[in-house]
C-alpha cells in the first residue's frame, strides 16, 4: 500500500466500513489516520512526532513532521531552533509547533500489517462504543430479536445491530428456543466488558410482565393506570397490583380486557403463567387482604417497626391463602413486601388464650395476688407489671371489684417488686464489670446495661462506639423473604430514633461531640447570629 494510493477507493472503503459497522465516517479516518501515523513513525523514527492528515473530500494524504521550537536542540527529531523556525514562520515563538512536511512513501509489508491492526482495533472499538451507547438506553424495555444460537441452555438473541443473552434461569421453565425462532425478553442490564458491550434479557424479570401489560393495555401506556407492584413465580403464577388515576376507569378490568382478551395476551406469552390482577391501596392491611385473594381474610394485625403482619383467615379458607407449597403467601408477601404470617381463627384464640394465661401468673407471681386478681389485671389490658406500677390509680381502682385501698395495696407491690427486680439486675451489671459511669447516660436502663454488658459494651466509649444496627439490629430482604438480624437491646422493642437518641447521649456523655441544642434554643441562637450581622452591616454603612 502506498501513501499516494487511489484517493477515491481510500473515501470508498470508509464509506463501505461506516456502513457496515454503523459508525461515524469520521471515526474510520480517524482510524486511517492513526495508521498511517503509526507506520510512518517505523519508516522516520519511533520519536518522531508525525501527524497524518485525510481529506475527507478528496482523500488526499498529507504527511507531516512536528518540531518545538527550542533555543537548544536535544533532539533533532523533535525539536527546532528558533532561528530555523521563523525561516519557515516569521511568528514562531519559544515553545510552539512547526509542522514540516513530509514526502510520500511506500508502505513495507509489515508495516501495512500494523496499519491494518490499528485499523480493525479502532473500528471494532467504536462498533462497541456505539452498541454501548444504543442498548444503554433501552434498559427496562422490551426487545424483538431472533435466536441465533443456544449454548448450555443459554440463548443467544440477534437483536439487529448487535446480540444479547438470555441466561439459562432467565427463560421460563420448560421453554424451549431454536435457531431462527423470534423472541420477546425484557433487556435489563448493560455492561461495558473486554469483549464488548454485554446485553443481557430476562423472561423471568418481574418487570417483563409489567411491561406485556404496558403493550396489551393502552390505558397503561398513556399514564392513565399504573403498576404499582409486581410479584411472580415465573411460569406458574404471577401478582400484579394496579391503581387508576381516573376514578371512572376500573384498573382491574381495564387490564383483564373484553372477555379476558387482554389478560390471555400475556398470559400467552408468559407460557400459560396464571396472574392475579389486584387493586393496590395506600392502606396496608386492605393492599395486603387484596394481595392474599382469592382467599378471605378475616383480621390482620400490623407491626410496622418489623413489617410483619399476622393475617387470620376462616379454617376453610386456610390452604387457599396460603397456596400450593406456600405459593400464595409467597407471592403476597413480595407483592406488598411485608412479612405476612397465616393463621387460622382457632389458633389466633389459642394464641390470644396463652398470653392471657402468662400474663395472669406474671401478676400472680409478681404481686403474691390470687389467680381471679391476675385475671382481671390481664384482662383489663394490663400487659406488664410496669403498667401496674405507675399507672393512675383510678385506673386500677376502677376494675370491677377494687376499691381505693386494694389498688393502693397492688400498686405498692407492683413498686416493691420492679426494685427487687432493679436490685437483682444492678447486682449482675456490675458482676458482668459495666461501668457506673453508662448508668447515667439518658435513655438506658439496668436491664439495657446487663444486656450490652452481656454483648461487650461496657464503657460509655464502648456506647458510643456503635451503631444503631449494633443495638436495634436489621433487616435485609434476600429472594424475597425477609431476614432479621437481632441487636444487642433487640427485646426492648426500641425504635430506631429512641436508638439514635441514647448513643447521641453516650457521645455527648465521652465528650466526642457537643450536645445538641433544643429547637427553641436552636431558634434563638439562630436569631441573636441574624442580629448580630445586621448590627455589623449597620455599623459598615455608618
Amino acid at each position: 500500500m502506498a501513501v499516494s494510493a487511489n484517493r477515491l477507493e481510500l473515501l470508498q472503503i470508509a464509506d463501505a466500513v461506516a456502513r457496515e459497522k454503523v459508525i461515524d465516517r469520521q471515526i474510520v479516518l480517524a482510524a486511517m489516520e492513526d495508521a498511517i501515523q503509526k507506520a510512518a513513525r517505523s519508516r522516520y523514527g519511533q520519536e518522531t512526532e508525525v501527524r497524518a492528515e485525510i481529506n475527507p473530500k478528496t482523500g488526499e494524504i498529507r504527511l507531516s513532521r512536528l518540531l518545538e521550537v527550542v533555543e537548544q536542540i536535544e533532539n533533532d527529531a523533535t525539536q527546532i531552533l528558533l532561528e530555523d523556525a521563523r525561516r519557515k514562520n516569521p511568528a514562531a515563538q519559544l515553545g510552539d509547533w512547526i509542522a514540516e512536511t513530509l514526502p510520500p512513501f511506500d508502505f513495507g509489508r509489515i508495516a501495512a500489517q500494523s496499519a491494518k491492526q490499528v485499523i480493525v482495533q479502532k473500528v471494532r472499538e467504536a462498533e462497541r462504543d456505539r452498541q454501548y451507547d444504543e442498548f444503554k438506553d433501552r434498559v427496562g424495555s422490551i426487545v424483538n430479536g431472533l435466536v441465533k444460537r443456544v449454548e448450555y441452555g443459554n440463548v443467544v438473541v440477534d437483536l439487529g445491530r448487535g446480540e444479547a443473552i438470555i441466561r439459562r434461569d432467565e427463560l421460563l421453565p420448560r421453554e424451549v428456543f431454536r435457531p431462527g425462532d423470534r423472541i420477546r425478553a425484557y433487556l435489563f442490564d448493560v455492561r461495558r466488558e473486554q469483549r464488548g458491550p454485554q446485553v443481557f434479557l430476562s423472561r423471568t424479570h418481574p418487570q417483563f410482565m409489567a411491561k406485556l401489560f404496558e403493550q396489551e393495555v393502552p390505558e397503561i401506556y398513556d399514564g392513565i393506570i399504573e403498576v404499582k407492584a409486581v410479584a411472580r413465580d415465573p411460569g406458574s403464577r404471577a401478582k400484579i397490583a394496579v391503581i387508576s388515576r381516573d376514578s371512572s376507569i376500573d384498573p382491574v378490568g381495564a387490564c383483564v380486557g373484553m372477555r379476558g382478551s387482554r389478560v390471555q395476551a400475556v398470559v400467552g406469552e408468559l407460557q400459560g403463567e396464571k396472574v392475579d390482577i389486584i387493586p393496590w391501596s395506600p392502606d396496608v392491611a386492605a393492599f395486603i387482604v387484596n394481595a392474599l385473594q382469592p382467599a378471605e381474610v378475616s383480621k390482620v394485625v400490623l407491626d410496622e417497626d418489623s413489617e410483619k403482619i399476622e393475617v387470620v383467615v376462616p379454617e376453610a379458607q386456610l390452604s387457599l391463602a396460603i397456596g400450593r407449597r406456600g405459593q400464595n403467601v409467597r407471592l403476597a408477601s413480595q407483592l406488598t413486601g411485608w412479612d405476612i404470617d397465616i393463621l387460622t381463627e382457632a389458633e389466633e384464640s389459642e394464641r390470644r388464650q396463652k398470653e392471657f394465661v402468662a400474663r395472669t401468673q406474671t401478676f400472680m407471681q409478681a404481686l403474691n395476688v390470687d389467680e381471679v386478681v391476675g385475671q382481671l389485671l390481664a384482662s383489663e389490658g394490663f400487659r406488664t407489671v410496669e403498667e401496674v406500677a405507675y399507672v393512675d390509680a383510678s385506673d386500677v381502682a376502677s376494675i370491677e371489684g377494687f376499691d381505693e385501698d386494694t389498688a393502693a395495696e397492688i400498686q405498692t407491690r407492683a413498686r416493691g417488686y420492679l426494685a427487687r427486680i432493679e436490685a437483682e439486675l444492678d447486682e449482675k451489671r456490675r458482676a458482668l464489670g459495666v461501668e457506673d459511669d453508662l448508668k447515667g447516660v439518658e435513655g438506658v436502663t439496668t436491664a439495657m446495661l446487663v444486656a450490652l454488658g452481656e454483648n461487650d459494651v461496657k464503657s460509655v466509649e464502648d456506647l458510643a462506639g456503635c451503631a444503631t444496627d449494633d443495638l436495634v439490629g436489621w433487616s435485609e430482604r434476600k429472594d424475597g423473604e425477609l431476614t432479621k438480624h437481632p441487636g444487642y437491646l433487640d427485646s426492648f422493642e426500641l425504635s430506631r430514633e429512641e436508638a439514635e437518641a441514647i448513643i447521641v447521649a453516650a457521645r455527648v456523655k465521652a465528650g466526642w461531640i457537643e450536645p445538641p441544642a433544643a429547637p427553641a434554643e436552636a431558634a434563638a441562637e439562630s436569631g441573636a447570629e441574624a442580629g448580630a450581622e445586621a448590627v455589623e452591616a449597620a455599623g459598615h454603612g455608618a
